[in-house]
């Protein structure tokens, strides 16, 4: 699934283009799975978002929202227990991309692009469609609530609230407000190994399969060492060479290695041809020349090099 450089190529994209402008309609869902956690079904997503105005474009990990300006309404009659923790604030519009979610930039006017189940369109008659081709992403509307530390929810916004529902989800290595001294005891006190606390939502989120390989690498730890034997310092030297991996990767629009990650205009990312490790199991070392190995730890594969990643 797309991971955090990939889904925050999509975020600017979409803040470079939509931020002031109105959605002014919105079409039937197209698969049932699309909206299969939004309360009240597309009627409810219809009354949240339409005719509201776009103000921000928001990231946190890996998941993606939509704030709007004005003033949170409640039809009258309604009674679900859907309290608004923040009550002047329209719902978020959140996305959540699964493994094949994209969403595109289109003309209003424009016919369907293939797997699109939901196109929202716009004052300008440009219109953001929707596309899933395994249905494993989702649509769905949630109040916001303060965020536990009281900083900005993430990047995209100076608002410090969050949609409800997405409290386990931790700070990304990009973050400022990342704490560094909670993932330090997340780590500390793990015998699990390195890779798979990396890939933990809660404890610093938006890293995957990819980037976990990536920055790995780039720190010369190997995936397999327990997260317990790490001291501070390797921490602080894994999280920086993470950060800095998907800061590169950003320039080349995240990685694509097929059709289902595309930014917002049906572009692939091309950092691919930058990978060092992840991919590329019995290959040469760019570094070394050695051949990179590849192992199986808690389900998920790693690669890397047993000469340029020491620690053990």
């Amino acid at each position: 699934m797309p991971e955090l450089p990939e889904v925050e190529t999509i975020r600017r994209n979409l803040e470079a283009n939509l931020l002031g402008k109105t959605i002014a309609t919105l079409s039937e869902s197209t698969h049932p799975r699309t909206l299969r956690y939004q309360v009240g079904g597309i009627d409810r997503l219809h009354r949240d978002v339409v005719g509201r105005e776009i103000s921000a474009v928001v990231r946190r990990g890996k998941f993606l929202w939509m704030e709007f300006s004005g003033i949170a309404q409640r039809p009258s009659g309604e009674t679900e227990n859907t309290e608004v923790p923040e009550p002047d604030s329209p719902p978020a519009l959140c996305f959540h991309l699964g493994m094949s979610g994209q969403l595109r930039l289109v003309e209003g006017a424009s016919p369907g692009l293939r797997h699109e189940r939901l196109r929202f369109t716009l004052s300008d008659s440009q219109a953001l469609a929707y596309c899933d081709q395994r249905t494993f992403g989702h649509v769905e509307t949630r109040p916001l609530a303060p965020t536990a530390d009281g900083y900005p929810a993430g990047a995209g916004t100076t608002r410090a609230f969050l949609p409800v529902g997405l409290e386990h989800i931790a700070r990304d290595v990009l973050d400022p407000y990342l704490d560094l001294e909670r993932v330090f005891a997340k780590f500390r006190s793990s015998r699990r190994a390195v890779k798979t606390k990396l890939l933990d939502q809660g404890i610093v989120s938006g890293i995957g399969n990819i980037y976990a390989d990536e920055g790995l690498f780039a720190s010369r730890i190997r995936p397999f060492t327990p997260a317990g034997d790490l001291s501070q310092r390797e921490v602080s030297r894994l999280l920086e060479a993470v950060a800095e991996v998907m800061r590169h990767a950003l320039e080349f629009g995240g990685t694509s290695f097929d059709k289902l990650y595309v930014n917002s205009w049906g572009n692939p990312g091309d950092f691919a041809s930058e990978l060092n490790v992840y991919g590329r199991a019995g290959k040469p070392c760019h570094h070394c020349g050695k051949p990179l190995d590849k192992i199986v730890i808690d389900g998920r594969s790693a690669v890397f090099c047993s000469h340029c990643e020491p620690t053990a």
